[in-house]
């Protein structure tokens, strides 16, 4: 690991873990609404609904596993439950082609996702050494690398096998097998700091630092405006006319955000979190403004790059930004509390774009996400002394 200095065993482990589970999620992710709408004729509110009840319940279990973990002083079993749980159901709809299949999979594979999450961030934060950023860019960019071969093998397969949705669902089970082989060789540092046995949440708020609350209150403002990227593929594939195009656009996406975090970690260590974020939700503000008013296929791209960036600029590092802010026995806790309540923003942002997109079209949800994540970025732009 020469050319990642400060990144320890541990975290190329979890790395590899989520490496894997991110390429067969994601050869379902950018399927599935086309599976939904075109085969199975659901609706944009219900693609909304369904995004949304999936983040929710994936957020409230990262609120309490991560504060459980804290709790019982243990992350690494989380880990195993949690991937080996989601990477079990993701075939369900290979066997069972039905919206009721899609629901029941989506929600369980949350489930795990919501059990492994923050004790797996709490993890990361234990490996680095004044590193954060780059410890949770290198994570990012490893989680994200799966991203982009998932939805590659989806289009070779499709390719040899036209409109066998099905097909990619059962072949999804391999890579799900190799990461939970790699679950089993996560170890966590032993730590003689003990978080309180009980009222964990409680005890937490008061004694969380004020700049973690306020930047709590801005994640999940932003989040609300802030939908499932379900909706960038079918406002890809509306601008293009092409599902081929949709899917290689959200790919490309995933290769800027892989190829960007970690070098975006190390300038969040250097420069500051704050910044860094803030730059991030002025990206997005234009991109989003982007997608609500071209038609051009060619400016999609270019799109896709910008969101890249984007997320490499704040998905990581406001993990890493919480873990500079909270003391260890506290980290579960602080990470499962921001990830629950922005989960459940993006579930009613998911909600609503997809509500608004069936009223009054395509373009309103993405101007109005557009026009609150930019008084978001300003704001927090403005807010140096508080958040420093």
């Amino acid at each position: 690991m020469k050319n990642f200095k400060g990144i320890s065993k541990q975290v190329v482990i979890l790395g590899m873990v989520s490496l894997f589970t991110d390429f067969a999620s994601e050869m379902l992710y950018p399927i599935t609404p086309l599976f939904l709408t075109a085969a199975l004729g659901a609706s944009m509110t219900m693609v909304g609904l369904i995004e949304g009840v999936a983040e929710i319940t994936a957020g409230f279990l990262k609120g309490y596993f991560g504060a459980l973990s804290d709790k019982l002083g243990m992350r690494s079993i989380f880990v195993v439950i949690g991937y080996g749980l989601s990477g079990a159901v993701k075939s369900i709809p290979g066997i069972i082609a039905s919206v009721p299949s899609i629901v029941t999979a989506r929600i369980i594979d949350r489930i795990g996702k919501g059990i492994r999450t923050a004790p797996r961030d709490a993890l990361l934060a234990a490996e680095a050494n004044g590193n954060t950023g780059a410890v949770f860019g290198f994570h990012r960019g490893m989680d994200t690398l799966g991203a982009v071969l998932g939805p590659l093998a989806a289009l070779a397969l499709l390719y040899f096998l036209p409109n066998q949705y099905q097909t990619i669902y059962l072949i999804a089970l391999v890579p799900s097998l190799f990461a939970f082989g790699f679950t089993l060789a996560v170890k966590e540092k032993k730590t003689s700091v003990s978080a309180p046995k009980k009222k964990l949440y409680s005890q937490f708020w008061k004694v969380a630092p004020r700049e973690y609350k306020k930047l709590l209150i801005t994640i999940v403002l932003f989040s609300l405006v802030n939908s499932s990227d379900v909706f960038l593929i079918l406002k890809s594939k509306d601008i293009s006319g092409s599902d081929i195009t949709s899917i290689l656009g959200y790919v490309f996406y995933n290769f800027i955000y892989a190829v960007a975090s970690y070098p975006i970690g190390l300038l969040a260590d250097r420069f500051g979190k704050r910044k860094m974020f803030a730059a991030g939700l002025f990206i997005f503000a234009l991109v989003y403004f982007g997608f609500g008013v071209s038609e051009n296929s060619l400016l999609v791209w270019v799109l896709f790059t910008l969101y890249g960036i984007y997320a490499a600029s704040t998905e990581g590092v406001s993990k890493a930004w919480v873990s500079d802010l909270v003391p260890a026995e506290f980290r579960g806790t602080a990470i499962g509390l921001l990830t629950m309540l922005s989960s459940f923003a993006v579930m009613l942002g998911s909600f609503l774009t997809g509500i608004l997109w069936d009223q009054f079209g395509s373009q309103v949800p993405f101007m109005v996400s557009s026009l609150i994540s930019l008084g978001i970025a300003v704001s927090l732009y403005l807010s140096n002394k508080s958040f420093s």
